[in-house]
């Protein structure tokens, strides 16, 4: 399954590093990203492929979220098709 990482919040070092190492260590790939930093705020949209993940969706975007927690950003987690339905216009 494809899915959707968002990353908000102040910019400071380590926030790719943490969301990079958290993704890998669930076995979780990078297809395509986008990050920016607009006036000391990061965002960054990922693309990910989550089909070796060994967990559960829900423990998942729970780690990631947990993993946002301790660097001080959100980090969300939805499925490409939940995303894609909310974001319709």
């Amino acid at each position: 399954m494809r899915a959707i990482v968002s990353v908000l919040g102040q910019d400071r070092i380590g926030i790719i590093a943490k969301v990079c190492t958290t993704l890998a260590e669930n076995q979780v790939n990078v297809l395509d990203l986008s990050q920016t930093i607009l006036q000391n705020y990061f965002t960054m949209v990922m693309l990910v492929e989550t089909e070796q993940c060994p967990l559960p969706f829900e423990t998942l975007q729970q780690r990631m979220e947990d993993a946002g927690r301790e660097v001080g950003v959100k980090i969300k987690l939805q499925s490409e098709d939940i995303f894609n339905a909310m974001h319709k216009i």
